[in-house]
């Protein structure tokens, strides 16, 4: 279970580099928790669905 979090978290981490977000609240995103990245991706996934 903890090799799938750690995959989960790395591809979200990944996905966020590509959208070109690399920190968060002054933070690494490896810094980060699963919830914190899950949060951030969802507001950069919204912010591409609405053309910005």
């Amino acid at each position: 279970m903890r090799q799938t979090l750690e995959s989960k978290r790395q591809e979200l981490i990944d996905q966020l580099i590509d959208a070109e977000v690399f920190k968060k609240d002054g933070k690494q995103l490896f810094e980060l928790t699963l919830q914190e990245l899950e949060s951030e991706y969802r507001l950069v996934r919204a912010r591409n669905q609405s053309g910005h």
